[in-house]
């Protein structure tokens, strides 16, 4: 054979054992936490010591380690690698696609805002597909932290000291005629929106825009970033109002899931 034919065979030879490697690992599922050889002999069709040797494989190479019951069970490779997966993932990365999805599913737009100190920033926005509304709220945009229910939601969870110290260093400005500035009326709202899970504002940072916000929480369950949408008025009837509520507060929840997820 020449030496091209030799390397030819080598390659196939070496990519038909990571294959069969792959289709191992793939066999763990939650119903499904440890395998022994002749299960691995049963599925990809081949003879038990042939099963028995991609197995030993991946347990030198720490993807597979013995299970105290007998067979294997994921080693520590995967668990390392599991977690160099999830740190690859910024909030934004994980966000956007459901965003993207809610953006879709609604027909309105869909932001994703964090704290920072004394101010609110703009991290994504997702538009659906047809936007026929504008709204002046772009990535990097920075605001107060009343400004709006993007902003509401990212302290309505804080300790009250916390909140105290903001409202005393920073104190709320009046954007529009329907701005909550008061400290009685700010302690107010932070009440309601804790007790309802979300908040919705109607005219508080531009006077034709409502939106609504529901917290994302990450794995110890503290708010981390705000999910809202937002839209003008008159699209938004009082019927069509609890509709989005509880498409944010789903989204919000299944981004808080996924958020905990990649920080364990």
């Amino acid at each position: 054979m020449t030496e091209a034919g030799n390397r030819s065979t080598t390659y196939r030879d070496k990519n038909s054992t990571a294959d069969r490697a792959l289709d191992i690992l793939g066999m763990f599922a939650t119903e499904r936490l440890r395998i022994r050889s002749a299960d691995v002999a049963g599925e990809l069709g081949v003879a038990r010591s042939t099963a028995y040797r991609y197995l030993s494989t991946l347990h030198r190479a720490g993807y597979l380690e013995d299970d105290p019951q007998g067979g294997f069970r994921l080693g520590q490779k995967v668990f390392e690698l599991a977690r160099l997966a999830r740190s690859s993932y910024g909030l934004s990365a994980v966000a956007l696609p459901i965003m993207e999805r809610i953006a879709a599913e609604i027909g309105e737009t869909v932001l994703l805002t964090r704290r920072s100190g004394a101010q609110v920033v703009c991290l994504e926005k997702a538009e659906p597909p047809e936007n026929r509304v504008r709204l002046s709220y772009q990535r990097g945009t920075v605001l107060p932290l009343n400004a709006g229910a993007s902003a509401w939601v990212l302290i309505a969870w804080e300790p009250p000291d916390e909140c105290e110290r903001l409202l005393a260093e920073h104190p709320f400005t009046e954007l529009t005629s329907a701005s909550v500035v008061s400290p009685s009326d700010v302690a107010a709202r932070l009440g309601d929106i804790r007790n309802a899970g979300f908040a919705v504002t109607r005219g508080e940072l531009d006077p034709d825009a409502i939106g609504i916000a529901a917290p994302i929480r990450d794995d110890q369950g503290k708010v981390v970033a705000g999910l809202s949408v937002v839209s003008i008025n008159r699209r938004v009837p009082a019927d069509r109002e609890t509709e989005l509520v509880e498409a944010v507060l789903k989204s919000a929840g299944e981004l808080s899931t996924r958020i905990a997820l990649v920080a364990n």
